[in-house]
């Protein structure tokens, strides 16, 4: 039986590799940690990343010349300038630690082999003479937006190998995991995280965990496009929609949402851009290769913004190849050889065995590009701090830490998890250390109580209407047409018009089991509210943001306009609203001014300023209006007094 109230030093909601390595981090200091996770660990997103983790190890020939300093440069341009500098240069440094660390943990990464090894390069079969001194060193594959080959990868279960591997040391370290449990709501008192009110699924029974420091590490938010992404069912955002919940803490940047080009067509699994790191081309119903007219440098290697609009852009122009599930595109991977793909892409040789009931090296594989990644989240600084909210924190897909900007370069997100995870844990620790457990049980009660009375309530309800799987699925149309690839200010307002008009309807839904125990539609439809809140914010900071910027692509604003919009969004939802509040902060530079990202359009409006003047009219802001406190009036005056932040 699980008591009412648990307690513990450090609180991780998700048992993916973020929350998992912040655990570590913070068990090894010394701190006693606990995780939520709805899923046993192992079998969380984390184990879907494929193709690699980016590192700048520069251990094989094309890796050569790779750097800490170069990794930062991809990682900010990729962005569109949209990333925190100073944390693109923490991330950059610290990236090829943590792939050392799990190869100490027992990663088993694919190794240089010195000698002659085979490539494809833009289409074209290449003999390299890797050096012998290099044989054994981990290796690198060619990843989309980067300089130099730098993807580490363990054949095509990358993140697979990391996770067993992560969550090994967990069970060594005795760390507590409580699987098949969902966090409701945090407990708070507006100013202070004390923990959550968690709801464990195989009984329905409520309960509280109260933490010196709560961690929220619960994904992305992918489902709220329904059936349309490569996520995991569990991907609902939960961790986004309950930091959104307390009216006090902000999400950041939630318009910014990645489409992978290659999703496997019609289920939407991932197919990994490893294959076209390792060769593979694009080919339209004519088998005509159209990345390469399209962007002649990079080819099927640039952005994956970039690509995903090209392909859908493709579609959209008659080329597309019908099927009964709507078009797609091809990826041709058959000239890499069946001994290639059953090694080096054997994930991928499986799935497409398994769920398409094709042979990848005999057939071609169907893909088109479908919601993958969430660059948006719970708004924290550098030490992964959420903003207003001592106690809290966010790490992973779940957090605006914020290194990606408006776009990730693939194989950053896996790294994010381990090195996010390292960083902010000893943070976490170091928290923990310096503070007591502040057990306000009266708060915490009257929380559960709150969150039980919301269950009973959703049993009670009685009447007729559509269920909330119902709603989910015409939230998802509704997402995937117009707040997709390509977005218009028509759309973007019919989004949102409609997504309130759900978010009413779903107030009134009615369920059709009345269990209280294990019941999956109350589950679902206790989390649901959250995803729609987390829906509009997502339309509503598309609608705002008059500008193309990474992988938010307005048709009516293509141009990047950096003299307006060089900031980051911040939505807010206060307590008794219909909607969010939105403010913006600057987005941070060093010394990467804004320009020419490699490939794609170079069409934008130039800032007026230089770095060092940003730079100073932002530190003048702060030292007046005081630091995290006030980012959004430091947003408001540059706009009026600088005219490069809106």
């Amino acid at each position: 039986m699980t008591p009412q109230l648990i307690t513990t030093d450090v609180l991780v909601i998700g048992g993916g590799l973020a929350g998992e390595r912040c655990a570590i981090e913070a068990a090894a200091a010394g701190q006693e940690a606990m995780i939520l996770s709805l899923v046993p660990p192992r079998r969380s997103h984390s184990c879907a990343a494929q193709g690699g983790m980016q590192a700048a190890l520069g251990n094989c020939v094309k890796a050569e010349g790779d750097s800490p300093q170069v990794h930062f440069q991809d990682t900010v341009r990729g962005s569109d300038w949209g990333a925190d500098q100073e944390v693109a240069r923490i991330f950059a440094e610290e990236a090829p630690v943590a792939v050392r660390e799990l190869a100490h943990y027992g990663v088993p990464w694919t190794r240089v082999r010195g000698g002659k090894n085979k490539y494809f390069i833009k289409g074209e079969s290449v003999e390299i003479e890797e050096l012998l001194e290099n044989d054994g060193l981990i290796t690198h594959r060619d990843f989309g937006g980067t300089a130099k080959w730098r993807a580490c990868y363990a054949a095509a279960g990358t993140g697979h190998a990391a996770l067993y591997a992560v969550d090994s040391q967990v069970v060594r370290l005795g760390i507590t995991v409580r699987d098949r449990v969902e966090a409701i709501a945090l407990i708070h008192d507006g100013s202070r995280c004390f923990g959550v009110v968690a709801r464990c699924l195989r009984t329905g029974k409520q309960f509280c965990v109260l933490a010196k420091a709560t961690v929220i590490a619960t994904g992305g938010y992918g489902r709220i496009y329904g059936r349309y992404t490569t996520n995991a069912t569990i991907n609902y955002g939960t961790g986004a929609a309950i930091a959104l919940d307390t009216g006090v803490v902000p999400l950041g940047n939630m318009e910014a949402v990645q489409f992978h080009p290659t999703a496997l067509s019609p289920s939407g699994i991932l197919i990994t851009e490893g294959c076209r790191g390792d060769g593979g081309y694009l080919l339209d119903k004519n088998l005509h290769r159209f990345m390469v007219d399209a962007e002649p440098e990079k080819q099927e290697l640039a952005s994956r913004d970039v690509v995903s609009r090209h392909m859908m852009q493709c579609i959209l122009d008659g080329n597309g190849v019908d099927s009964p599930n709507g078009r797609h595109l091809w990826l041709d991977i058959r000239h890499l050889g069946e001994k290639h793909l059953t090694t080096k892409l054997l994930e991928v040789f499986d799935i497409c065995r398994d769920f398409a009931g094709i042979n990848p090296a005999n057939d071609m594989i169907p893909v088109r590009p479908t919601q993958h990644y969430s660059m948006g989240g719970v708004r924290v600084n550098k030490d992964g701090e959420a903003y207003g909210m001592a106690g809290l924190y966010a790490v992973g897909e779940a957090a605006c830490w914020d290194m990606h900007g408006f776009n990730r370069l693939g194989g950053n997100s896996l790294a994010e998890t381990l090195v996010a995870g390292r960083v902010v844990g000893a943070r976490v620790a170091e928290y923990a250390s310096g503070t007591t457990l502040q057990a306000d049980t009266e708060l915490a009660f009257a929380a559960l109580a709150a969150a039980e009375k919301r269950a009973q309530n959703l049993l009670a309800r009685e009447g007729n209407g559509r269920s909330v799987y119902e709603i989910r699925d015409a939230l998802g149309e509704i997402m995937i047409t117009k707040v997709g690839i390509f977005r218009t200010g028509d759309d973007l307002k019919s989004a949102v018009d409609e997504i309130k008009a759900l978010i009413e309807e779903c107030s009134h839904a009615v369920l059709r089991h009345k269990g209280p125990g294990a019941n999956p539609e109350l589950a679902f439809a206790l989390r649901f509210p959250g995803m729609l809140r987390l829906a509009l914010t997502v339309a509503m900071g598309a609608l705002a943001r008059a500008e193309s910027r990474g992988a938010h692509f307005r048709s009516d604003f293509p141009l990047r306009n950096d003299r307006e919009w060089l900031n980051r969004t911040l939505a807010r939802w206060k307590p008794d609203a219909s909607a969010p509040t939105l403010s913006y902060e600057p987005v941070g530079l060093i010394d990467l001014a804004p320009g020419h990202r490699g490939y794609g359009s170079d069409e934008r409006i130039e800032m007026n300023k230089t770095v060092s003047q940003y730079n100073e009219s932002v530190a003048d802001l702060q030292a007046r209006e005081g630091r995290l406190a006030s980012v959004e009036a430091i947003g408001s005056r540059l706009q009026q007094t600088q005219g490069v932040a809106r």
